[in-house]
């Protein structure tokens, strides 16, 4: 997608979920990059040691099973940085049992969809004014081809009324609405100097689905080498934000480093994105208000 010398000098990158797996890879590529990167994590100690291996990062703490941490979090975003060029949207979580957020919310829908989408919508205003100046910006998500298998429906986000198969169901839905907040967003911002990317990384080993057996039965047959590297995984964000133009048109899903990803008919249904945004909004707007 681009020559993988570009510099990325004076561009500062938001990465979500960059204490590990393929976020830390990602935040560490971008920064060797020359980026200046902003490395959001949910475990202290883990978040401040991939910072102090950046040139030039800081870590930011926020747990996105509390929607207020993400509100917390994006204020000190836009309190430090004036100008952001690219917001990956990586945290991401596999639950293999049914639970629920200090929100309310069933964990497998607010930490990958509802949680990302409200720091969006709270970091947007300070994109758009990048984009404005002239700083072409770049919004990737991690999406997953479990979006094959969702069943999204905004009367049941939460997944109440489906079988929760090991959380997979679950899990599914949440990067089906991962993938039509990228085509919404893409509308929304269009002809703005934004564009917004999601991708499937490719099966990466990592700690991602540790609870879920079968992922501990595929590691086993495999002998713990059942899926690529992290920084294998990693790739396709690191060139999507690194990228010089625009290699596919915004809203654009990824399977790894190619564009058109196969992707199920909801996840390409332009009616239900709008409404998934709309219901969405309506679920974060108490953390959209100012204080």
């Amino acid at each position: 997608m681009t020559d993988p010398g570009r510099s990325l000098a004076g561009m500062t990158v938001v990465v979500t979920g960059a204490s590990s797996g393929i976020g830390r890879s990602a935040a560490l590529e971008l920064g060797r990059r020359g980026a200046r990167v902003a490395v959001v994590g949910r475990d202290p100690g883990r978040t401040h040691d991939v910072a102090a291996s950046i040139a030039d990062a800081e870590a930011f703490i926020a747990d996105f099973a509390s929607l207020s941490q993400v509100r917390r979090v994006a204020d000190e975003l836009l309190d430090r940085y004036g100008r952001i060029d690219a917001l990956a949207n990586n945290a991401g979580g596999l639950f293999s049992r049914r639970t629920r957020t200090v929100d309310g919310h069933e964990s497998t829908f607010q930490v990958n969809h509802l949680a990302p989408f409200l720091l969006t919508r709270l970091l947007l205003p300070r994109l758009r004014e990048s984009a404005a100046a002239g700083h072409p910006v770049t919004i990737v998500s991690t999406g997953s081809v479990a979006n094959r298998w969702g069943r999204l429906r905004l009367d049941d986000l939460d997944s109440r009324r489906w079988p929760w198969l090991g959380g997979w169901q679950a899990y599914g839905s949440a990067k089906t609405a991962v993938l039509l907040t990228t085509r919404e967003l893409a509308r929304r911002t269009r002809d703005s100097g934004i564009t917004a990317y999601s991708f499937h990384p490719g099966f990466v080993t990592t700690s991602f689905g540790a609870s879920s057996w079968m992922f501990r039965v595929g590691n086993a047959l495999g002998n713990g080498g059942l899926g690529i590297t992290p920084q294998a995984g990693a790739a396709p964000l690191v060139e999507l934000v690194s990228a010089a133009a625009p290699s596919a048109p915004s809203g654009t899903y990824f399977d790894g480093l190619r564009p058109d990803g196969r992707a199920s008919r909801a996840a390409r249904d332009d009616t239900l994105a709008a409404g998934l945004w709309e219901v969405s909004e309506s679920l974060v707007r108490p953390w959209l208000s100012t204080p």
